[in-house]
Formats: C-alpha cells, sequence, structure tokens
C-alpha cells in the first residue's frame, strides 16, 4: 500500500561477468563499504533530521539494490552498524571500518580508508518553517491525471522501474502527490545528478549578488601557473558541459570521491585538456564539480543550505566530502516537495515572495542549448537537460535529470512542475518525456 500527500586509481570501471566471481580487491571492498556506509547514513539521518524515519530494511531494498555490478553484491553482504552521529561497515580485518559522519545543516560525509577519528565540526541546524502547499483539483482531466500516476508506480513507463515519489504542481498548486511504502512527504532521497542543476541555481544566485561571472574563467587556482591552458575555461562552458577536459567513462564516474573519501580539491582539477574548451560536448561530473569550486569563496557568506532555506528547502541537505568540499554534482539529499520549490524558482524566473534570487532572464540562460549538443532525446544547456525535442511537449520545457529515476520537469508556458523520485535499478530506465507527455495532456 502506498501513502498518498584515494585518487583516480579508485575511479572503478564496470567487471566482466567472469571478474565478477574472482575475489574482490581491496580497492573495490573499500568502496562498497563506503557506497554502503554513506548511503545508509544519508538516508536514515536526513530522514530523521526532517521529521520522518527510514529503515535499515527500507534502504536496502531501495537504495542497495540494483546498483553498480562490482559492489552490488558486496553491498548487500557488507554489515552496518548505525550510531547516534555515524554509520560504520567493515569491510577488512586488518583495517578500520568505513565511516559516513552525520553533521546538522550538512548531512552525511564518507571519511577516508583509514580513518579513526572521532572529533567532527558539526554545524548548527538551521531553523525549520516549511511552507504548506495549497491543495487543489487539477484543472484538466482529473481521470487521465490520476492514470498516470498510477502508471508511474505500476511499470506503465518502465518496466522493473520503482518509483518512490510523484508530485504535480500546477500554477502554484498541489494537484498530485503520491508516495510508495516507506517514502512519505519527509523522505530524503539523493538526487544524485539533479544536483547539478541546484548547483547551476546556486552559481545564479552568485551571480545575482554580483559575486562571480558565468563568462570569465572559472577560479581554479592549480590552474593559475603560467602557461596551463585550462586557466581559459570559463564557468559557463564548466556549466554546459564543454570544458574540453579528458572524461574517461561516461560521466567520468566520480566513484573515488563519492564513495571512497578522496577530497574534491585533491582530484577534479588534475585533468588534463583532450579538446579546445568550447567545441566538445561530454558529460561530466568533473565539470560541475569545477564550477562549484570556483565559486566556494562565497559560501562563507552565503552556502548553499542558505539559498535552500529561503526558497523554503529545508529538508534538503547539500553534502561535503570529508574536507568541506561541496559535491553539488551529486550529493544533495531533498524531498520531493522541496525539489517542487525549487521548480517553482525557476517558473516565477528566480523571484521568490517579491525578491530577486536569481538574475533576471537566468531561466533563458540555463534553457539555451550553446555548441555542441548531446545526442538522443534531450538538448543540454547550462546544468539542465532541454526537453525541445519531445512532440506533445512544450519546447520551453527543461528539467533536471539524475541517476536511478531523479526527474525535476519545469514547463514554465504551462506553470506546471512535475517531480518523479526512484530508486530504479540499473538497466530499468524510467521513461520520463512520455510521463511528463501524458501528466500535460491530462491538465491540458
Amino acid at each position: 500500500m502506498r501513502t498518498l500527500i584515494l585518487a583516480a586509481a579508485l575511479a572503478v570501471l564496470p567487471l566482466s561477468a567472469a571478474a565478477q566471481t574472482a575475489p574482490s580487491s581491496p580497492t573495490i571492498r573499500a568502496m562498497a563499504a563506503g557506497y554502503k556506509a554513506l548511503t545508509v547514513c544519508s538516508a536514515v539521518k536526513t530522514a530523521e533530521a526532517a521529521g520522518g524515519t527510514r529503515t535499515l530494511a527500507s534502504v536496502e531494498a531501495n537504495e542497495l539494490v540494483g546498483i553498480y555490478a562490482e559492489l552490488d553484491t558486496l553491498v548487500r553482504e557488507m554489515p552496518v552498524e548505525i550510531g547516534e552521529r555515524q554509520v560504520s561497515v567493515p569491510w577488512d580485518e586488518a583495517m578500520p571500518p568505513r565511516v559516513a559522519v552525520f553533521s546538522p545543516g550538512r548531512g552525511c560525509a564518507i571519511q577516508p580508508v583509514g580513518w579513526t577519528g572521532e572529533s567532527v565540526e558539526m554545524v548548527p541546524p538551521g531553523v525549520r518553517d516549511n511552507e504548506p502547499f495549497v491543495v487543489a483539483e487539477a484543472g484538466g482531466n482529473v481521470a487521465l491525471l490520476n492514470e498516470a500516476v498510477e502508471g508511474a508506480f505500476e511499470g506503465r513507463y518502465g518496466e522493473g522501474s520503482n518509483t518512490t515519489a510523484v508530485l504535480v504542481l500546477q500554477a502554484d498548486r498541489l494537484v498530485a502527490e503520491e508516495y510508495a511504502e516507506g517514502f512519505a512527504v519527509d523522505t530524503p532521497q539523493r538526487t544524485w545528478s539533479v544536483a547539478k542543476s541546484l548547483a547551476g541555481t546556486v552559481i545564479g544566485a552568485a551571480v545575482q549578488r554580483g559575486e562571480t561571472d558565468v563568462n570569465a574563467p572559472a577560479a581554479i587556482a592549480d590552474w593559475s601557473h603560467d602557461g596551463d591552458p585550462r586557466a581559459a575555461i570559463t564557468l559557463d562552458q564548466l556549466m554546459r558541459m564543454g570544458s574540453g577536459l579528458t572524461s574517461d567513462t561516461a560521466g567520468n564516474r566520480t566513484d573515488a570521491l563519492y564513495f571512497g573519501g578522496v577530497g574534491i580539491d585533491e582530484q577534479v582539477t588534475t585533468w588534463p585538456l583532450i579538446a579546445q574548451p568550447g567545441s566538445r560536448y561530454r558529460y561530466a561530473n568533473n565539470d560541475i564539480l569545477l564550477a562549484v569550486m570556483s565559486i566556494a569563496p562565497t559560501f562563507e557568506r552565503h552556502s548553499p543550505a542558505d539559498l535552500f532555506r529561503r526558497l523554503g528547502m529545508y529538508d534538503t541537505w547539500a553534502e561535503t566530502d570529508w574536507r568541506g568540499n561541496y559535491m553539488l554534482s551529486s550529493q544533495v539529499w531533498s524531498t520531493a516537495r522541496d525539489l517542487a520549490r525549487f521548480g517553482r524558482l525557476y517558473l516565477n524566473d528566480g523571484m521568490v515572495d517579491g525578491e530577486r534570487i536569481l538574475p533576471e532572464g537566468w531561466r533563458h540562460y540555463v534553457s539555451r542549448p550553446s555548441g555542441p549538443q548531446p545526442e538522443g532525446a534531450q538538448g543540454y544547456g547550462a546544468t539542465f537537460w532541454l526537453m525541445n525535442r519531445s512532440e506533445g511537449i512544450p519546447a520551453d520545457t527543461i528539467s533536471a535529470n539524475g541517476n536511478r529515476g531523479q526527474y525535476v520537469v519545469i514547463v514554465p508556458s504551462r506553470n506546471i512542475v512535475i517531480v518523479r523520485r526512484g530508486e530504479d535499478p540499473a538497466g530499468k530506465r524510467f521513461d520520463h518525456i512520455a510521463f511528463t507527455r501524458d501528466v500535460l495532456a491530462a491538465l491540458d
């Protein structure tokens, strides 16, 4: 029943079927333990902070199934210990367990392999004042809308997919909201690469405050040496996945950063150029990590958490590495309602309660294709995907997309936001374009 309402060497590559039967290397075991410690910590501790509850059984049945093949079996088998402030997963008899530590205001951070520390700086939690949504009947065909929402949970948009939440805003009214068993309004989930669009929003707020310029070279200290060609890469090119930096796997998998305990500032600045900046599209986590790093000096006065609170996103945690660098390419945990509030900011062209948060026209900027584009059903703007190639969907529609089926679809011309959360196993994709088309048809 559903409820309504570590360095580059650790970059893991998929193993062959034969290799998967062999004993796992210490590197793979350490990575698997880190994956489990961080995921359990983030799921359980952010839910508690949001006023909800996540059980270990729920996390193991959703977030910890259908993951990378080389980690899947290990993650299932490894024991886990949940403490008051941290989660531990043993992985080697001669080494300390992998540990993820929770900090109010920042969520969980995976510690480096071999970490045995106890003292972690705590960030005071912000004042919570969640704004309620106005619930209303959908303008359009309610029966068709309900059919589309139910279809999302029943596998109609992808056999084997696992929908955990669906929410639809129309004219700032909540017209549909449904959750899978074990999930509710106060259940944060990892946004995966939806965080990239959140990063673009954090950057936009810095532009509005006059603290950065997207057309200027990204402020990366390690590239400031005379003769370094990377010093010419602009913040705009990073946001558009057009840096020209080496990206050796799809997305430039950053397992060492996400789960291995390697600091962002230790690794992401080390990749060399492979193409002229602005000449090639290549989706890469590193580009967004670098973009966020370039504005990091602004976070002392204007942290991502401050922005989220201003948007009413009190159940959203932007996580960092153990050195305090924000992982705004993937490691943000948020509820479906908070992501709807994020989408609403773009419907209102960056305005909140009469205050301009993003520069005027920022929505147009992030939705404008520039330079080489990806193949497939969607184009790419600046940290947002474009839905300008799909019949039945307005050309101004943009979306924030994340692994395992995270989608925030924003339709300015229709004043609609569609949020779909999922824990889709590898290879079981949810067709968010078809789902969006059906929801829009129902609301027409």
